[in-house]
């Protein structure tokens, strides 16, 4: 199995499927992710806040694989926007991750009541001219935010990661992305588990139509999007399902019923107010 490959607007490619660590317990991750590799994920996304970054860097040393074969995300938190607090955090993360740099580093919050977005994004564009990383981008940043860093700035976000599932598709985000050359990301594909998204009958008839799980047919209404996807599951079984989505397409009407879905459901954080 390959998964598919998109290429970012600074020229490097990104494997379009990929496994996060959101919430996998620090004593859990080496496992987790060793499993991940193992059914055939080579995207790994993790962040500092979520504390497991030594795990995936275990995970990393023991799975034999070359490291031009896998891509490794890691994220800012928020209060190390300010002064050279990026340059210190991304060479802790290194650090734990065990590597010389990542391949992609992102502002993981705006947080713009505290309005240093703007100077951690320009401390992201020196972390990536010194090698610390391969391709910077940004996460949960709306079109207000992504307006003030590129006209400050010049540089495009090569990535910015998103709540988006079914429920909640911010198109007014997505649009922006696309005539800007700026790949999305998919956090809580599946909408997290906080509506009933499988019970939907756009998803379950397309399932029942392809001979797969529900689970699988969302993963391939944002694969054939072109958006970047993370379906997490501690569980090898699930994680082995989640990755064997490309043998089947949904139809243009079944893509269509999905989108009909939206309905404006956030089950985040308000990235315009969330305070961590």
């Amino acid at each position: 199995m390959t998964i598919p490959t998109v290429k970012l607007n600074d020229g490097n490619e990104i494997p379009q499927l990929g496994y996060g660590v959101f919430r996998v317990p620090p004593a859990d991750t080496e496992r987790a992710v060793s499993e991940a590799l193992e059914v055939g994920y080579r995207h790994i996304d993790t962040a500092a806040i979520y504390g497991n970054e030594e795990g995936v860097g275990a995970a990393i040393a023991t799975s034999g694989l070359a490291r031009d074969e896998l891509y490794i995300t890691t994220k800012l938190w928020n209060d190390r926007h300010d002064g050279e607090e990026p340059h210190a955090a991304i060479r802790e993360s290194l650090d734990k991750l065990g590597l010389e740099k990542v391949d992609l580093y992102l502002v993981h919050w705006p947080t713009p009541a505290a309005d240093n977005y703007l100077h951690a994004w320009e401390k992201m564009i020196e972390i990536r001219d010194a090698g610390l990383t391969r391709s910077i981008g940004v996460s949960n940043h709306l079109v207000p935010h992504l307006e003030k860093i590129v006209q400050a700035t010049g540089v495009v976000p090569a990535v910015d990661q998103i709540e988006l599932h079914p429920a909640y598709q911010q198109r007014d985000v997505t649009d922006w992305a696309a005539a800007h050359d700026v790949r999305i990301e998919a956090w809580g594909p599946l909408g997290q588990g906080k509506y009933d998204l499988f019970g939907e009958s756009a998803v379950a008839d397309a399932a029942a139509a392809h001979g797969v799980t529900p689970a699988q047919v969302v993963i391939r209404w944002h694969l054939q999007q072109g958006i970047i996807v993370f379906a997490k599951s501690n569980s090898r079984e699930r994680m082995a399902e989640n990755v064997d989505v490309f043998g089947f397409e949904l139809t243009a009407a079944e893509v269509a019923a999905i989108d009909a879905l939206d309905r404006g459901q956030r089950v985040g954080g308000d990235p315009d107010t969330a305070r961590f």
